[in-house]
């Protein structure tokens, strides 16, 4: 018996290696002359019941002959049938007698092999997935019904074509280098990416999973490669979409700056979901006001807050960030505005009557063709902020129903960001107005110093500097920060600020200041209760105290002090002043430090704010560098160090202050030692007169002479040797006398009857202000005195 198979017919897995197959050995007569192990276990005949017969035995003829397969039907020793095919191979034996040795391989019944054929018929007709067989040499040798079209090709078309020519705009090279991957490895490769515009479908983008195998047979023979594709377009949109809602809760909001969370919503929407947007704020938004509940009306005036596109030759939208983009009564927009309620256009009518209402926007539409449009309200507590308009021209088709969820999702986390933004804006202008009507407009004039300041605001408002005037043509220089942010840290500093002014009124030392302000922080914090109260412990203050006469200052500090001294030959020095505890934590007590200020030196006082971006002793190392080679006005300094040293947008607000120190003339002070004797009332009031005629102050002459008059009595009378007078002309015209004294007079209201007690009464009476101010040994009694028109 003869016969064999077309071995290109077998499948893969029914390859078996050599000793695992049944065989048997025929003569040329046909006389089964070998029987192998195998057979045995196939077809259940021993060796010695098949060696000598004729082979012929073992085949059902009848059956074989109805198979329309290349295999027989072989008889098991029970009388079943046993499907099988065959192999036949010529040998020769040890005698060179020529052998044909016939190898049996167990086939399908008839039931398997209609499913087989079945099976590889559904892949080819019916099956949804796409199917391409390629050669080795990688052309097209057969698609399925589900593939024709999928590609761009006709299946006749296709066929004996590189995918390189088959599918031009579907990756073909990268098919091919997969493909020939898999056929030099023998790996699939699974669910790489292609994609495309089917017939089907011209403008649209398809997005396709593709998977390649190797094909080979029984024997290993590499027959090509199969590849199975299937549309993913969906799928592959519904995953950008969640990754989409997933980045916007990192990406918007990142800030409390109303113009830049529009510009990371329209960051965040182009290209992922829109190939342009616009995002439009009412005009309240944008300046922190409450905007109206409920749905509102036609004609709102909205301002362009953000624009995006995936062009770059031209401006990203018909207007520019800033300006007005109202839209017309009829356009999808304003019904947005007025019903709350989001529009999705998924086919734009460039003849539209809101097109032809809104010239601007329909030229650009038209130049970009766009062809779908969404427009989305941006909604917090039915309040309308404003729109966010989206726009789609290229080929991924219109926006549906599953873009404008999406839309809406992003357009309610965009809203809850700008509300906190304004709400931000909103508070910030309320320090702001709170911080101006605290700290005044403009510095008093001194002529101990030529001053400007400058703050750069964060919405914090604890930051403040002042210039106060004292008596005897003295000032003081303040620089303070209170901790916190918000209203309530304004209205602590503005609280701090006019204890400062109070204690300095009573002429105070810079350390008695400080232990006085600090009782007022324990106390307050004392009584502070509740979460609206604010405590001011852990706030810092620089206190000092220039004197023009004398060409010295004194100063203490609550907290690091932040002064620098620069020397009129552009030295740069940081004078030496201990450094307190902050007001309201435990520490040493006050001390202050005096130093030489030389003529023409500038005093630089700031607050911890100004070196915030710096760590250690960087900071003070920046500052001392831009001081050195500081020339400029008091003003423009405040404002170089400001924009140098202070960061973009600052966590915390930061003050300076630069004063120009200048001497008091000589000329202008008179100083005399009296002794300490009643006559030397009269010596004084001798000297006063003396010195005002030489002043050309004829006209303060009387009330001067009245107050030198008491004030020297009281000394003389009251106090301890050394009586000291001193007259100074600045603004006003100072008259100090000073004793070893410690013991302060005090104001009284005599009495018709009483015959003493009124000097005080009356030194109150014609001097502008009168006080006590404290040495280290004795004391000096002060009144001031506004100057005449003439003088």
């Amino acid at each position: 018996m003869t016969g064999s198979t077309d071995s290109g017919h077998r499948e893969a897995s029914s390859v078996r290696g050599e000793a695992d197959r049944a065989s048997f050995v025929v003569d040329d007569e046909g006389v089964v002359v070998a029987w192998s192990p195998a057979a045995e276990s196939l077809l259940g005949y021993p060796a010695h019941l098949v060696l000598g017969r004729a082979a012929k035995h073992l085949v059902i003829a009848d059956a074989a002959a109805d198979r329309e397969t290349s295999g027989m039907v072989l008889r098991h020793r029970d009388g079943r049938h046993v499907a099988c095919r065959v192999h036949v191979r010529a040998e020769h034996d040890a005698e060179a007698v020529l052998r044909w040795r016939i190898e049996v391989v167990p086939g399908e019944d008839e039931t398997a092999a209609a499913v087989d054929r079945a099976l590889v018929e559904a892949l080819f007709t019916r099956s949804p997935l796409g199917l391409f067989v390629l050669d080795p040499q990688l052309r097209l040798t057969r698609y399925n019904t589900a593939a024709e079209g999928m590609q761009g090709i006709r299946v006749t078309e296709g066929l004996g074509l590189r995918p390189t020519e088959a599918w031009p705009d579907f990756g073909g090279e990268l098919a091919e280098q997969v493909m020939s991957e898999v056929l030099r490895t023998g790996e699939p490769v699974l669910s790489f990416e292609k994609r495309g515009r089917p017939p089907g479908d011209p403008d649209r983008e398809h997005v396709y999973s593709a998977s390649v195998f190797r094909l080979q047979d029984d024997d290993g023979r590499i027959l090509g490669v199969a590849d199975v594709v299937v549309d993913v377009t969906e799928q592959h949109r519904a995953r950008e979409r969640l990754a989409l809602a997933a980045e916007a809760g990192s990406r918007i909001g990142t800030t409390l700056d109303v113009l830049h969370t529009a510009g990371e919503l329209a960051d965040l929407v182009v290209p992922g979901l829109a190939d342009s947007v616009a995002v439009d704020l009412l005009e309240p938004v944008l300046a922190g006001e409450d905007v109206p509940e409920g749905p509102g009306r036609a004609g709102w005036d909205l301002r362009r807050a953000a624009s995006r596109s995936i062009r770059t030759d031209i401006a990203p939208g018909a207007y520019d960030v800033g300006e007005v983009s109202s839209y017309p009564a009829t356009a999808p927009a304003a019904e947005v505005l007025t019903d709350h309620r989001p529009r999705l256009v998924p086919v734009v009518d460039a003849d539209s009557a809101w097109m032809r209402g809104d010239e601007a926007r329909a030229r650009r539409m038209r130049q970009e063709r766009v062809h779908s449009l969404m427009v989305v309200p941006l909604l917090v507590r039915d309040r309308a902020l404003g729109l966010v308009a989206l726009y789609r021209w290229t080929d991924r088709g219109a926006f549906g129903d599953d873009d404008l969820t999406l839309a809406q999702d992003l357009a309610g986390r965009a809203a809850l960001a700008l509300d906190n933004a304004r709400r931000y804006v909103r508070e910030r202008n309320a320090v702001l107005s709170l911080q101006r009507g605290l700290l005044p407009p403009n510095l008093p004039a001194a002529e101990a110093v030529q001053a400007a300041r400058h703050r750069v605001h964060c919405g914090g408002g604890g930051d403040w500097t002042d210039v106060i005037a004292l008596p005897g043509a003295r000032v003081a220089l303040v620089a303070g920060s209170t901790p916190g942010h918000g209203v309530r840290t304004a209205a602590t500093m503005g609280r701090l600020r006019t204890a400062v002014q109070t204690l300095a009124a009573l002429d105070l030392a810079p350390d008695e200041v400080m232990a006085r302000l600090e009782d007022l922080v324990r106390q307050t914090d004392g009584e502070a209760a509740g979460p609206t109260a604010h405590s001011a412990v852990g706030a810092t203050c620089l206190y000092l105290v220039y004197d023009p006469v004398s060409c010295r200052c004194t100063a203490a500090t609550a907290g690091p002090a932040g002064l620098a001294m620069v020397g009129a030959d552009g030295t740069v020095s940081y004078p030496d002043i201990p450094a307190g505890p902050p007001l309201g934590r435990p520490g040493p007590p006050f001390a202050k430090a005096t130093a030489v200020v030389p003529e023409g030196s500038r005093l630089v006082l700031f607050t911890p704010g100004l070196l915030q971006a710096f760590t250690g002793d960087a900071g003070q190392r920046e500052l001392e560098r831009l001081l050195l080679a500081a020339r400029e006005s008091p003003q423009d300094l405040c404002l170089r160090l400001t924009e140098a040293l202070v960061p973009t947008d600052p966590p915390n607000d930061a003050a300076v202050l630069v004063a120009r120190t200048r001497p008091l003339d000589p000329a202008r002070v008179a100083t005399w030692v009296l002794p300490a004797d009643p006559a030397a009332v009269a010596t004084a009031r001798s000297l006063t007169a003396r010195q005002l005629s030489a002043w050309a102050m004829d006209d303060e002459m009387f009330s001067t002479e009245l107050i030198v008059s008491e004030l020297v009595t009281n000394a003389i009378r009251y106090a301890e040797p050394p009586v000291r007078l001193r007259l100074i002309r600045d603004r006003t015209l100072s008259v100090e006398v000073t004793d070893g004294s410690s013991a302060a007079p005090y104001l009284r209201h005599a009495r018709t009857t009483d015959e003493g007690g009124r000097g005080l009464l009356l030194v109150s009476q014609f001097a502008q202000r009168w006080g006590t101010r404290y040495e280290d040994r004795g004391k000096t009694i002060w009144a001031e005195e506004p100057l005449s028109a003439a003088a």
